[in-house]
């Protein structure tokens, strides 16, 4: 692929990666003040029309169990999404404005964000989470080559080598 390919891909990544840590802050700052009630009716109003018309409805009820058990560990829940969406914007940010501290940082943090959600997985089953595993690992992947590109051109730069 050309250089050009890969930068884009790089860049839809990085999109993604902050487009998700934004809604991971908003959701743990959501669980965190809005009222246990609050979350079963705003879930309700979603689902509930899907519910009664078939009870049964495998997504319906998933998306239900997961959702009440967030909302029994809200906290928790509440405070892990705070920070694991604060702490994708600030290495989002930092790449995007190409600090090459961010390149391993970035690689490390995120591949050990993919070590617990395959820790998670191997618990239990979820479409979801092997979902976001497999985009965290394709974005690791582009860190890795954006980072090398960027230092094989700086050493070209230079006339050094890395």
């Amino acid at each position: 692929m050309k250089e050009k390919t890969w930068r884009e891909l790089f860049d839809l990544g990085i999109l993604l990666k902050g487009i998700d840590g934004t809604l991971e802050l908003m959701g743990g700052i959501a669980l965190l003040i809005v009222s246990p009630a609050a979350l079963n009716a705003i879930i309700l109003f979603f689902i509930g029309g899907e519910l009664s018309e078939d009870p049964k409805d495998f997504l319906a009820n998933l998306f239900l169990h997961t959702a009440q058990s967030v909302i029994q560990t809200r906290t928790f829940a509440g405070v892990i999404l705070i920070v694991h969406g604060a702490v994708k914007i600030f290495l989002v940010a930092a790449l995007l404005r190409n600090k090459l501290w961010a390149y391993p940082a970035s690689i490390i943090i995120f591949g050990g964000f993919v070590l617990y959600q395959s820790y998670q997985l191997s618990r239990g089953s979820s479409l979801f989470l092997w979902i976001v595993t497999i985009v965290d690992i394709a974005v690791i992947g582009l860190i890795i080559h954006e980072y090398r590109y960027i230092r094989k051109r700086a050493a070209l730069n230079t006339g050094s080598g890395l």
